[in-house]
């Protein structure tokens, strides 16, 4: 989880340098031509690209944990029905308390 907090960080650290340098790229434009305006292209190019994997790659590593979680909570469930059962059911009991005692204020 922790891994996944710092890609998180670096992504949006990735994007960030995108949209500087997309600022910078217009300034640019406004300003002067030539070979810094191309220059600084190819860098929000690169960066841009590089984020668009980082984004590729958290987006793998999300749907593969998905499915982790997804395979054990289907084998927790089979190998205990019945605790899966009451779990269900003392969290049911315990949001309809809640929503009475909320409606029950007013």
């Amino acid at each position: 989880m922790q891994a996944t907090q710092e890609v998180k960080k670096e992504l949006l650290r990735d994007f960030g340098n995108v949209i500087n340098e997309a600022e910078q790229l217009l300034k640019s434009i406004a300003h002067e031509g030539g070979d810094r305006t191309a220059a600084l292209r190819a860098k929000m190019e690169q960066n841009l690209n590089t984020a668009k994997q980082r984004l590729q790659d958290l987006e793998g590593t999300i749907i593969e944990k998905g499915k982790l979680a997804a395979r054990a909570t289907n084998e927790y469930v089979h190998e205990n029905p019945w605790r899966s059962i009451g779990a269900v059911a003392g969290v049911s009991i315990i949001t309809g308390i809640a929503i009475g005692v909320i409606l029950g204020r007013r």
